[in-house]
């Protein structure tokens, strides 16, 4: 396959969908921005698609709880196309406001490849307020995410006021025994934070960053890897590059570790 043609939700306040479809499109796919009514009403085919990316935001307004309208239409609507997509091997990505919307809609855990149960949730964050700022993550090099292969740590930022991922004890404990963690918040170490603030940036349990389904395929995170498609869009960017400078090793060239992240997804669609 030499096109991978990625689709990006659009719409009642998902305000990411740009710079998502940049990051893509950076990644080496083809992106279009499709509103979701667009979707529902069936002028936009789905199955035309080899990733679906549910972007950041505040899908209508976040009213009744971040994602959960979105869910509900989208799962009443086309919720078996859906469940289609992802049978026929297809990704999945949800970023922020679209993890949410994953879980509301059942679709992640996934546990025991049920794709319709709800079985954790996303809430308010321990501060108490919204949190706009970097993190560093560890990645479970265990995980079947096909995003995140090869891949051992990662720094992105978060924007979000309801990420804090929670549920049963004995659903938490399946997630990390099934290595469904894919990534947790870490100190500056590269050791998990152990529910520190703000290295753990909204009191997640066990400091879960994302998950993903059975297969490695559907993905949801609250971090932004679309945000880091460019070395300038770091925060410490110009101290990193004059670091490097006044070493002996020539600046580092490529691309970001978002836009590698990515661009794992693009070459497992490519190679499928």
């Amino acid at each position: 396959m030499s096109q991978v043609r990625v689709l990006v939700l659009a719409g009642y306040g998902l305000n990411c969908d740009y710079e998502t479809a940049y990051a893509f499109e950076m990644a080496g796919a083809t992106s279009d921005r499709v509103h979701i009514n667009s979707l529902i009403d069936g002028s936009v085919g789905l199955e035309d698609y080899h990733i679906m990316v549910f972007g950041g935001g505040f899908s209508w307004g976040d009213d009744h709880g971040a994602g959960v309208i979105q869910a509900v239409r989208m799962k009443t609507n086309i919720g078996d196309k859906i469940l289609d997509f992802v049978e026929k091997g297809k990704l999945i990505i949800g970023i922020c406001n679209g993890f949410q919307a994953l879980v509301n809609l059942g679709l992640l855990p996934g546990l025991n490849n049920d794709y319709r149960a709800r079985s954790v949730a996303v809430t308010y964050n321990d501060c108490g307020n919204f949190r706009n700022d970097w993190v560093s993550m560890k990645v479970n090099a265990k995980s079947p995410c096909i995003f995140t292969r090869g891949i051992d740590r990662l720094e992105f930022p978060v924007r979000h006021g309801e990420g804090k991922l929670v549920s049963d004890e004995s659903v938490i404990q399946q997630l990390f025994d099934h290595n469904q963690v894919v990534i947790q918040y870490a100190g500056p170490d590269g050791e998990p934070a152990n529910g520190r603030f703000p290295f753990n940036p909204n009191g997640s349990i066990r400091d879960i960053a994302g998950i993903c389904d059975p297969s490695g395929r559907v993905f949801g995170l609250m971090p932004h890897p679309e945000a880091y498609n460019h070395p300038t869009n770091h925060p410490n960017w110009n101290r990193r590059r004059e670091k490097q400078k006044r070493s002996a090793n020539k600046a580092e060239k490529g691309q970001t570790i978002g836009i590698r992240l990515l661009k794992n997804a693009v070459d497992y669609a490519r190679g499928s």
